[in-house]
């Protein structure tokens, strides 16, 4: 799963093992290791991990 943000294309592969959210920080850890999401506003964050858990 590829996840475009600020113009950087991001890619989540499965199986995700770990997610981690501290307010506007997310960590996706997966097989190829862990990823540091930043977002400036609440809605962008939650609206990231909808597309995660549809995935």
């Amino acid at each position: 799963m590829s996840y475009t943000y600020k113009g950087k294309v991001y890619s989540i592969t499965a199986p995700v093992e770990r997610i981690s959210v501290n307010k506007l920080n997310v960590v996706v850890k997966d097989k190829n290791g862990s990823q540091l999401f930043e977002f400036t506003d609440l809605n962008e964050s939650k609206s990231f991990l909808e597309s995660i858990y549809q995935a």
